[in-house]
């Protein structure tokens, strides 16, 4: 990172994204990048894996050498600098491992952990035998968690099919290390979704008309993007997550209806709007 000698960048914002490239560009590094830029900050990335996909699925996925990973990661941070991490697909246990490292590397920058491993149409992005790398390596490190409720199930091995289920799966995952944890409610069924903020101080719930869409492609990545350059840009965890909610909302609505499947959002609506 930049010496502790040096001053105090006046921008704040900074967003270095670890995680793994869609070629259809409604999620991963793409939406990453999208998200963290609509919202005024600056992303920066280190790859994880290469994958071939669109809004039909993923057909195919390339990992990268673990030490061009971590490399893609020290030139960020020692010449640009990070005001907050996300990780997104990491893939497998060795990667899971060197990029708990590369976190260990920044001490002082929030890690927001988006525990990917589902794609939208099903593909799995997460080995097996890599979730409890991301439960011991990954849940301690994250500033903020953001599992959906198949993916707290998996870390918890808890059911999490009600809204108390996500309460209660989000108590062990602050038990085990993390410091917040926004449990994602879309696969809870009813007609209004809800999800929970929950912190060792409390818990905030952000609900709201489930939209009928089949344009979701990539909002577990974008709102784990909006909620890091919230951070980044040194808002209260609440307020980040107030704002990254309202974004992927309006971002959903606004969808501009691409591909035959799951479609991507509308992530730059706030551009075009001057906000």
């Amino acid at each position: 990172m930049t010496s502790p000698d040096s001053p105090a960048p006046a921008f704040r914002g900074r967003v270095l994204i670890i995680a793994g490239s869609d070629s259809g560009g409604g999620a991963g590094i793409q939406a990453d990048i999208k998200t963290v830029t609509a919202l005024g900050g600056y992303a920066a990335t280190a790859i994880t894996a290469i994958t071939v996909q669109n809004t039909l699925g993923v057909t195919g996925a390339h990992p990268i050498p673990l030490d061009i990973i971590e490399a893609q990661a020290r030139a960020v941070l020692d010449d640009i600098g990070a005001d907050a991490i996300k990780t997104g697909m990491l893939g497998d246990v060795a990667t899971v491992e060197r990029v708990a490292r590369i976190l260990d590397s920044a001490p002082g920058v929030p890690a927001v952990i988006d525990p990917v491993m589902v794609a939208k149409g099903g593909a799995s992005l997460l080995a097996a035998r890599a979730v409890e790398a991301v439960r011991e390596l990954m849940i301690p490190r994250a500033a903020l968690l953001t599992p959906n409720a198949p993916e707290a199930e998996a870390l918890t091995g808890l059911p999490v099919q009600t809204t108390d289920d996500l309460r209660r799966a989000g108590e062990v995952l602050l038990g085990r290390g993390a410091k917040a944890v926004l449990m994602k409610g879309g696969h809870i069924t009813g007609e209004r979704l809800t999800d929970l903020l929950i912190t060792p101080h409390g818990e905030t719930a952000f609900e709201g008309e489930r939209i009928d869409t089949r344009h979701t492609h990539g909002t577990g990545c974008t709102l784990a993007s909006a909620c890091a350059v919230g951070l980044a840009q040194g808002l209260p965890l609440t307020q980040a997550v107030a704002r990254a909610w309202s974004y992927v909302h309006e971002a959903m609505l606004r969808a501009p209806g691409l591909g035959a499947g799951h479609g991507p959002l509308d992530h730059g609506w706030t551009l075009r709007d001057g906000k």
